[in-house]
């Protein structure tokens, strides 16, 4: 069986999440995984996509990013689907593990995948204290007041979390971080 995965990093990166279903869909995938998580965080559909899959079974990709986070996990999942004699394939590099040289081809484009993600990160973090000494480095925006309550209000009165996130337009991890800073108000809140 051909299985999909398809991540994106945020549930605002909508056409890229449509484009990974089409494309895995036009690669004959019969079962398609997917999620909206960062790649730092716990990946459930990676982990039940992975736990689905039989031997002679193939996990398809659109890209290297969307499935693991540094070389190290890359190699991780590609030993659990070697394990299981399960195949993997990417689609925008044209890669298939079920060859000697799609093996070696990925773990040399997963160490410059890693390395060039750890260059944006450090260019980054010196454009951030370059701003910074500059006086033009704010962070982010706080929150007002009402929305803070907003937030408390509708978490009390049970609304799960994510809901809560979506119906403000704000971040599931802000409505955490509100909600922490609140303590008295996670008392009897589901997530």
């Amino acid at each position: 069986m051909i299985i999909g995965y398809a991540r994106t990093s945020t549930v605002d990166q909508v056409a890229g999440f449509e484009a990974q279903i089409r494309e895995l869909k036009a690669a004959n995938c019969k079962k398609i995984f997917q999620e909206q998580v960062s790649s730092v965080a716990v990946r459930v559909q990676l982990g039940a996509a992975l736990e689905f899959a039989r031997e002679s079974d193939v996990l398809v990709v659109t890209k290297l990013d969307r499935l693991a986070r540094s070389v190290a996990d890359l190699m991780g999942i590609i030993r659990t689907l070697e394990e299981k004699s399960v195949g993997l394939r990417i689609l925008n590099l044209g890669m298939d593990t079920q060859t000697p040289t799609g093996k070696l081809m990925l773990t040399v484009l997963g160490g410059v995948a890693q390395f060039e993600r750890e260059m944006m990160l450090e260019r980054q973090r010196e454009g951030v204290a370059k701003a910074k000494e500059a006086g033009k480095y704010k962070g982010r925006k706080p929150l007002s007041d009402d929305l803070r309550q907003e937030v408390v209000s509708m978490a009390l009165n049970g609304l799960p979390k994510i809901h809560i996130a979506r119906q403000l337009n704000i971040g599931e991890a802000t409505v955490y971080r509100v909600l922490a800073s609140n303590k008295d108000s996670e008392k009897g809140i589901e997530s």
